[in-house]
């Protein structure tokens, strides 16, 4: 039997090692973490991760430079996970080598989500599950690769929680989707069945689909109770 993909986690935090360390044990995965990027490298010489998720803030070295070398000597996948948010951090990132890049604090589903996304698409030769891609309105959604396509070429890539937001919508087209059906299906716990981090997501899915929340196309806010995908769905 082929063992399970084997995952170093590179942070100087010892709590962020920790949580990431269970996760993705309990997911299948085997894991090797590190604090510091000598003991990462030094180890990388004797093993061969199947992916790497690394932060650029290290003590002992700088993430980006780490990344670069790493990736001009390994075929593994990397995801980098950094408190750094500018646009131009992130693009620096994926230009020197990462696979994916997500922004701290994060959850730790949609690491998970994302990590087997850049494992599948560089192992492409590893037999697949039928990809599910739903068309609607002038957008093809890959529920698999949590992206987004446009007609016109142009891409977006979700978060874990807006995938699964968007799979709600997707099941039950022009039917009102209750905020408190949201938690439920997120597991999201919440003495408040209005949260309001369910408005936030869905605002953050709605700007990647470019929908107007005054004249919404797709994603129609009912106030004081949900919402109500309107999209035009498409065959194929």
């Amino acid at each position: 039997m082929k063992p399970a993909p084997l995952i170093t986690v590179l942070d100087d935090t010892p709590e962020i090692r920790s949580i990431l360390s269970d996760a993705l044990e309990q997911a299948g995965f085997r894991v090797r973490s590190f604090g510091r990027a000598a003991e990462f490298e030094q180890a990388c010489k004797t093993i061969s991760p199947d992916a790497c998720i690394i932060d650029l803030g290290l003590p002992d070295s700088d993430g980006l430079a780490l990344v670069h070398r790493f990736a001009s000597q390994s075929d593994a996948p990397i995801l980098i996970i950094s408190g750094r948010s500018r646009t131009q951090d992130k693009i620096v990132g994926l230009e020197l080598g990462a696979d994916d890049y997500i922004i701290k604090p994060f959850e730790v589903e949609e690491v998970i989500a994302r990590l087997r996304v850049i494992l599948r698409r560089a192992n492409p030769e590893t037999p697949k599950t039928e990809v599910k891609t739903v068309r609607f309105g002038s957008w093809t959604a890959d529920l698999d690769l949590l992206q987004l396509t446009k007609d016109t070429g142009e891409s977006q890539n979700l978060t874990f929680a807006e995938n699964e937001i968007l799979k709600m919508f997707l099941a039950s087209p022009n039917r009102l989707i209750r905020r408190e059906q949201i938690l439920d299906y997120l597991g999201s716990r919440a003495d408040d069945a209005f949260d309001r981090s369910i408005d936030v997501k869905v605002s953050r899915l709605r700007t990647k689909l470019g929908d107007d929340a005054q004249n919404p196309q797709i994603i129609k806010t009912v106030y004081g109770a949900g919402y109500i995908f309107i999209a035009e769905m498409l065959d194929g």
